[in-house]
């Protein structure tokens, strides 16, 4: 691969996980849920638009990924959300694995072989594609946080029985914000599977979550433009490490990443809690 193409790829490859970013920045930066499962939303995205792919067109698979996978993120909200808010994270990656189970014994996914033949883009058209697509997503959350829902998000993260005090339906908001949320991920998922023109259950293992997560934490939760610097810092450093796979090291590049990324966390949790770029102060507006 060519300097240029390696680009376009780092782009277009960026530009999907800034997508599962934002989307995870609604639910964990704004409204304080801890989805460890978005994986598993990505992986319906993905599943939804290569099973589909021999039946509906290119951007209907798409978003066809993304109703079955905001449904899916609504009903797992239901009996969680009615739990205490660490079992959100324990019900999630429970989901996210029971998911990636079916995927891999199940013939009608592929089974472990996954599953081939999903249209694909040249990277100069998945690059101009994957664009739209996040600056869609970009501007709707934009929107979306600084409305008045956004700044009921804001007040149940801060303070949910204040929020209910004022009577507004914390359940609601909060099963609304992980329906929304997973159906941005499946937008992401929808792409990957057309970018690579192939997927499989490995590809959806706990720690894609867990460089989302990496990705918020380290840019700054609650502001998304921090968000796409996070993706930025993490992917490079994923695809740094892929290059230093050409040269005989006395370590693993895959360990090497976990390595350096797992510092920057530790580091970051010590000493910028916040992120590299802090939440930006709310507007102020009527919560309605």
């Amino acid at each position: 691969m060519d300097i240029t193409n390696y680009i376009l790829d780092f782009i277009v490859h960026a530009g999907i996980f800034a997508i599962l970013a934002v989307s995870l920045n609604l639910e964990f930066g704004y409204t304080g849920l801890s989805n460890f499962g978005k994986v598993a939303f990505f992986a319906i995205g993905a599943y939804t638009a290569a099973l589909s792919n021999p039946f509906l067109p290119f951007p209907l698979n798409i978003i066809l990924g993304v109703i079955i996978a905001g449904i899916a993120g609504f009903l797992i909200s239901i009996p969680s959300l009615k739990l205490r808010d660490d079992y959100l994270a324990i019900v999630t990656i429970a989901f996210g694995e029971i998911l990636r189970l079916i995927f891999n014994n199940e013939k009608w996914t592929g089974g472990a072989s996954g599953w081939t033949n999903i249209q694909y883009f040249d990277l100069k058209t998945m690059l101009i594609i994957v664009l739209i697509a996040f600056i869609g997503v970009f501007i709707f959350s934009e929107k979306l946080v600084n409305s008045p829902f956004g700044r009921l998000m804001k007040a149940v993260r801060e303070d949910e029985i204040a929020t209910k005090a004022l009577g507004k339906d914390t359940f609601l908001i909060k099963a609304k914000t992980l329906g929304v949320g997973s159906a941005l991920a499946g937008i992401a998922g929808g792409l990957y599977a057309h970018y690579l023109g192939y997927i499989s259950p490995d590809m959806f293992m706990p720690i894609i979550t867990f460089l989302i997560w990496m990705m918020v934490i380290i840019g700054g939760k609650a502001n998304n433009y921090g968000v796409l610097v996070g993706v930025l810092i993490v992917d490079l450093i994923e695809r740094g490490t892929q290059i230093l796979g050409n040269y005989d090291l006395p370590i693993e590049p895959a360990n090497l990443r976990m390595i350096l990324i797992g510092l920057l966390l530790i580091l970051f949790v010590m000493y910028r809690p916040y992120g590299l770029i802090p939440e930006k102060p709310m507007k102020i507006g009527e919560i309605e």
